[in-house]
Parts: structure tokens; sequence; C-alpha cells
């Protein structure tokens, strides 16, 4: 892996933890001083995350941490939850022990975070959560273009976490999935895993509102 790729991958993992959250500058003199290296990889680093979209260079603000347009990211909302559908139909249909253990456990850990109000640890809990989804669908293929579209949204996710009441509901929304796939429903499962990661009505208004917030402080 060359210079330029690890520090994309770097960066890129900030930005999906939420350490350089959206809207944020991204100034390639600051990167170079902080990760001791020259600007020639910093300015490729930032080439490749914005073939990514997770970042973007704006006029008089240089490059930020990226917010695409709503109805894109409506448009991104949907595909993941079609490709989560998929995973669990999927995951219902060929459940093994082991990944019934893990969807248990996932389960319990965002529970306690849930209880505890920790949201971002409900937010470590949750990715743990959908990747053993993904795992019990036993498609490789199908698991891939769910991670990477998962690691775009991430930072939205994120966003949506922050809704009043959207760490309880995401619970209850998660339990019913892990019953859905344990109890062998295929329509079920797709159906619960389709619902809770679509954005659509209060859900939309709620994630453009706060994007709104985080671009204006970042303007």
């Amino acid at each position: 892996m060359s210079q330029a790729q690890r520090l994309k991958q770097t960066i890129e993992d900030e930005i999906v933890d939420g350490r350089l959250p959206l809207g944020a500058r991204l100034d390639e003199v600051q990167l170079a001083e902080r990760f001791g290296v020259s600007r020639t990889p910093i300015r490729e680093a930032l080439i490749q995350l914005a073939m990514t979209g997770l970042v973007e260079t704006k006029p008089r603000r240089g490059t930020i941490v990226s917010a695409p347009e709503p109805q894109h990211l409506l448009a991104m909302f949907e595909t993941m939850a079609e490709i989560e559908a998929s995973c669990g139909r999927l995951a219902a249909r060929r459940l093994v022990p082991e990944d019934e253990a893990a969807l248990k456990e996932a389960l319990a850990a965002c529970a306690r975070a849930a209880e505890a109000g920790d949201t971002e640890a409900y937010y470590q809990e949750n990715y743990v959560f959908h990747t053993v989804v993904y795992r019990a669908c036993r498609n490789e293929f199908l698991c891939e273009q769910a991670r990477t579209l998962h690691r775009r949204l991430a930072p939205f996710r994120r966003l949506q976490l922050r809704a009043r009441q959207r760490l309880t509901q995401s619970l209850a929304e998660h339990t019913a999935i892990v019953d859905a796939i344990v109890s062998g429903d295929e329509a079920r499962a797709a159906e619960v895993l389709r619902a809770h990661v679509v954005v659509q009505g209060d859900r939309f208004a709620d994630l453009v509102a706060n994007m709104r917030s985080i671009n204006n402080a970042a303007a």
C-alpha cells in the first residue's frame, strides 16, 4: 500500500468515526504537518477520498468532509435499504448457529448502550450488529457491497442517532430484525431491515436539518 493510500485510509477512518465531522475543512498544510509528510501524498489521498464522495472541494472553502445534496443522500439510503433487505432475507434462509449467537450478542451490546443513553457506544455497536447481519447472509459479494455503502453512509447514520428517541426506536427495530432472522422468516427479515435503514418522512427531515446546521456552522 502506498503512502497516499495509507493516509487516505486513516483520514477515511476518522471521517467514519466522527473525529472529522461533516463540514470539517481538510487543510493540506495542516494535514502534512500532522502526519509528518509532504503535501504531495496528502493531495493524492484527498483526491482518492473525493472519488468516494467522502470529501469535496468547494470555492472559498477548500476541501471539506462532504455533505451531498439531500436527494442524492436519499437515493443512497434507498439503495442501502434494498441491499440490507437482501442480506436479511438470505440470513434468515442460511443462518448457522455461530451467526445466530453473534446476532444475539450484538443485539445485547446495542441494548446496553441504549440503556446507558450512550449514543457513541450505540453507534459502534450498531456497526457491529449490521456487519453480523451481512456475514450471516453467506454471500461474500453482497457483504462487500453492503460494507462499502455502509461505510460511505456512516457519517449520516451517526447523525440519525441524534434524533430524539432514535436509540430506543433503533433498538426495537434491531430486536425485530433478530426475531425475523432467527425464526427463518425471510420476507419479514427483508421488510424490517428495509424499514430500519431507509430514511423518509420525519426521519429524512431530521437528517437534513442536522446536515444544514453543520453546513451553516462550517460556512
